[in-house]
């Protein structure tokens, strides 16, 4: 599922290919894709929309129109934009088409179908459901080594389950907060509130760079992107320092990359770099 800097990634690409054109009509192939509204309410009111400026609120994605309409977008696990002639052939996955101004359509495909969209007021976004509940953003001013610290102390889960909540960190998801705990040399399998002041000052630092270097890369691949940054998530593996490299040599220590399942969801980490 695509994360704070994927998310980043496709604002910037969104932001160099759609922004200030009009939205003359929406085409809604997969009705549950929309949240709140009919197909048909949602299609009439964007209708006619210009698109002013693309944002990102945690994984969401912020399409802000004018006449107080912000788009809220979230691609969840195979969620994906093209920008295409109006010529281009619907394909079977295409769950949304977006008709613009300029006889080019942005299109939403969804493979498996989990992809949400949802439209809402601008002046009242932060009250949405969606956006209300989340956490500091990890570039933000509120996101501080303090802040961390006094969130760590509050909980009795282990430290990476705590770092996949929302409510505590926007954005960050299963693949980043593995390698920021990598960074930080942090073992994934202890209580958050064990963690002591330097390991969390050391944990905020390592949240904040691989974030910040995995946004700096996708912003490189933009530059490049025309009709899709598909390969940017395709390619990215060979980024990650300890993501899907089990069996594979630490980059630090040349100890086995190992993984366990915590709450669901796969943990890669190094067992000599990560003892604590």
């Amino acid at each position: 599922m695509p994360e704070l800097p994927e998310v980043e990634v496709v604002v910037n690409w969104l932001s160099r290919t759609v922004r200030e054109r009009q939205i003359e009509r929406v085409e809604v192939k997969y009705p549950r894709l929309i949240r709140a509204l009919s197909p048909e309410a949602f299609s009439r009111r964007l209708k006619g929309g210009t698109i002013i400026k693309i944002g990102r609120r945690g994984k969401y994605i912020l399409i802000e129109l004018d006449k107080d309409r912000t788009l809220l977008v979230h691609l969840r696990m195979t969620g994906e934009f093209f920008y295409v002639g109006n010529d281009r052939e619907i394909r079977k996955q295409t769950a949304a088409v977006f008709y613009l101004d300029n006889k080019h359509k942005l299109v939403f495909d969804d493979h498996r179908h989990f992809g949400v969209m949802k439209l809402a007021q601008t002046s009242k976004l932060e009250n949405t459901e969606e956006l209300s509940a989340l956490g500091p953003e990890p570039f933000g001013k509120d996101f501080t080594d303090k802040y961390l610290y006094g969130v760590l102390q509050g909980s009795a889960r282990s430290i990476k389950e705590l770092l996949l909540d929302q409510t505590k960190v926007a954005g960050l998801g299963n693949i980043y907060a593995a390698e920021a705990l990598f960074a930080a040399k942090i073992n994934p399998k202890l209580r958050a509130n064990e963690l002591s002041k330097s390991q969390a000052n050391r944990l905020h630092k390592g949240i904040f760079d691989v974030l910040n270097r995995a946004v700096k890369t996708g912003k490189k691949a933009v530059k490049h992107a025309d009709e899709s940054i598909e390969n940017y998530f395709e390619g990215g593996y060979d980024r990650f320092a300890v993501y899907r490299r089990e069996g594979k040599p630490c980059l630090r220590c040349g100890s086995m990359i190992k993984r366990i399942v915590q709450g669901s969801r796969s943990t890669f980490y190094c067992p000599n770099c990560q003892k604590k």
